[in-house]
């Protein structure tokens, strides 16, 4: 199991990881294009069609309209596979992409470890703002008070 440390831990102002990864459908996501982008969010979650998760998930949808205003890219990732995926995007109607880490290539990249909630947002590749406490319901409001912090969003 891979554990996370603050030596390798991504901090704000690195370049997002280059990597690539399976959707929910089985498509090849490369995030360094989904990442460089001029705004992109990626939030992790522990296991799809959990309670927590399921909270997590449904305040991003919730937020959505405003996020994707706003310009802001989400990705979803959490260590089940393409199927459970495909299932917890379906069940709750999730208008972004969810991406299975089931080797944990991601996962490491960010510095984390399976089980922790976080999210990151990035700006044309950049780390600008990080949670690694990520909150379940209220997870648009954390994104959102880091996009007024930064002054992209007037609140």
């Amino acid at each position: 199991m891979f554990t996370s440390s603050k030596s390798n831990s991504l901090e704000i102002g690195e370049s997002a990881p280059q990597l690539t990864a399976q959707d929910q459908d089985g498509l090849t996501v490369d995030l360094s294009v989904e990442l460089f982008k001029e705004l992109a969010l990626v939030f992790f979650y522990p296991k799809a069609h959990t309670p927590g998760c399921t909270h997590q998930v449904c305040s991003l949808r919730d937020g959505y309209s405003i996020l994707e205003s706003l310009g802001v890219t989400i990705l979803g990732v959490s260590s089940d596979k393409v199927e459970s995926q495909n299932s917890f995007k379906e069940k709750y109607n999730l208008p972004f992409r969810l991406l299975s880490d089931s080797n944990g290539a991601i996962s490491k990249a960010f510095g984390k470890n399976k089980w922790s909630r976080q999210a990151y947002l990035f700006k044309k590749g950049k780390l600008v703002w990080k949670d690694t406490q990520a909150s379940t319901a209220k997870q648009t409001d954390d994104v959102l008070k880091a996009l007024a912090d930064l002054g992209i969003y007037d609140d």
